[in-house]
């Protein structure tokens, strides 16, 4: 049997997360990234006691990156993005296709202006440009909302700075190479470690800020 996600090597390992077989290769880098592992999963234990030395090289540059996105937050904006960060790991779109970089800029460029507008006493809904965009707008605003309740103009600056901070990410890319549509995502899924949602998968805001998976 082929692995389906790659369509080119053969499948050898039983995914729980996909509910079908994958190859080795696939279920290697795409762990935590594209494929949500239960912690049930055999591999990835194996793979967190036992890491390989790629990984634990990939491990330490994933961290330096996500380090550097918030290299100059205060705790409050800190907040924020690992809030973000970790409902943009668990999001899933209604559409086929998979979250893409583009999208997550595109929803972060219109909630940063809408948050800019609002803190100058102006409430605006700053629309995006792209339906996969909009969506993944309209799903993260009332996160963001519920958890900046009695902050004030502050926290909306707050929050303002840290979307254009993911928007740039997202629009410059970042993982190795910088190289695919999805860089900025899957980086967040290797090293985000997202709070748990309801039973209806839904993101909520985590009782302390989600924590960065250190090798």
């Amino acid at each position: 049997m082929t692995c389906r996600l790659c369509g080119e090597r053969r499948a050898r390992r039983a995914c729980p997360a996909l509910g079908h077989d994958i190859c080795a290769v696939c279920c290697g880098t795409k762990r935590l990234g594209e494929i949500q592992c239960p912690t049930s999963c055999g591999y990835l234990a194996a793979a967190r006691e036992h890491p390989p030395a790629t990984a634990v090289r990939q491990q330490r540059r994933d961290l330096d990156t996500a380090m550097h996105l918030v290299r100059d937050f205060n705790q409050r904006q800190s907040q924020i993005f690992f809030l973000t960060a970790s409902f943009i790991v668990q999001y899933q779109p209604s559409a086929l296709h998979p979250l893409v970089d583009e999208d997550v800029a595109e929803a972060a460029a219109a909630l940063a202006a809408t948050f800019e507008t609002s803190a100058r006493g102006v409430i605006y809904e700053h629309p995006a440009t792209t339906a996969a965009g909009g969506r993944l707008a309209a799903a993260l605003k009332p996160l963001l909302t519920e958890s900046g309740q009695g902050g004030g103009t502050a926290f909306e600056r707050d929050t303002a700075v840290v979307l254009r901070r993911i928007e740039e990410a997202a629009r410059h890319g970042q993982g190795p190479g910088d190289a695919g549509p999805r860089a900025l995502v899957e980086l967040l899924g290797r090293v985000i470690r997202p709070g748990r949602g309801d039973e209806d998968g839904a993101a909520r805001p985590p009782a302390e800020p989600s924590r960065l998976i250190v090798p």
